[in-house]
């Protein structure tokens, strides 16, 4: 089946705008908040009190069978985590938080990744995703091909040695959670030419999924967390971005 991908109005992308704000504002809590000692669960209790603070729903108590506002990882683990009460944050750990929120209608998506530990090299890893993705988003632009994203991350993470997740994609965004089209992470197999050309009003949202070894997953007995098979740290950067004749707008900053 061929993807499409589906335009927003201005009014439409004002809308999301206002609800990614909003959801940026809720990340920045988020971010503050993790810290060694506190649980996965304080922070999924803080991210429903901020969501509905700032007046939306959480995305991901809309797709079937989950019931979390947030996706939480460490270390190897990537997406999907739930975020439960025995998981305590330690020194030393990679955290990943993944949010959502639906708001007048349309979905905005975000997420980060940060470090608990003082290991320069972790920071540096953490630093070569937050690049990888502000790079692919400058792509974003009227004309482009969702192909000129993914290289971008691809090249970047590359470059560092680092492998881009093959079996998950960034995608659009809007009344739905996840429309088309996928965006990945790499170019392995995927001629440019064969890719969808960006129109103004598109609204992606464009993640930066990397590992520290190999790009083999596996999925926990809870039949939601993915982390690699190798057992390497693993990182996340997303933002959700609208394409404007200006060029890429990021709703979620």
């Amino acid at each position: 089946m061929r993807e499409n991908i589906i335009i927003k109005s201005e009014a439409e992308i004002k809308l999301m705008q206002e609800g990614g704000k909003k959801l940026a504002r809720v990340k920045h809590a988020l971010k503050v908040a993790v810290k060694p000692g506190i649980t996965a669960m304080e922070i999924e209790i803080l991210a429903n009190k901020s969501i509905e603070a700032e007046g939306g729903e959480a995305s991901f108590k809309k797709v079937e069978g989950y019931k979390w506002a947030t996706c939480i990882n460490i270390n190897d683990g990537i997406v999907h985590g739930i975020p439960g009460k025995d998981l305590v944050f330690k020194k030393g750990d990679l955290v990943s938080v993944d949010v959502g929120m639906y708001y007048k209608k349309f979905h905005t998506d975000t997420s980060f990744s940060v470090s608990l530990s003082s290991d320069p090299e972790i920071n540096d890893f953490l630093k070569v995703g937050l690049n990888a993705l502000k790079k692919a988003i400058a792509k974003a632009r009227s004309g482009n091909r969702i192909w000129d994203i993914s290289a971008e991350m691809e090249k970047t993470l590359e470059a560092a040695k680092l492998t881009p997740i093959k079996a998950l994609v960034g995608h659009g965004v809007g009344r739905d959670l996840h429309e088309s089209p996928q965006i990945p992470c790499f170019t392995d197999g995927w001629e440019r030419e064969s890719s969808l050309e960006i129109p103004i009003g598109a609204v992606l949202a464009i993640e930066a999924m990397y590992a520290k070894g190999g790009s083999e997953l596996k999925v926990a007995a809870d039949g939601w967390t993915i982390s690699t098979s190798d057992g390497k740290i693993s990182g996340l950067f997303e933002e959700t971005v609208a394409v404007t004749k200006n060029g890429p707008l990021v709703l979620t900053d």
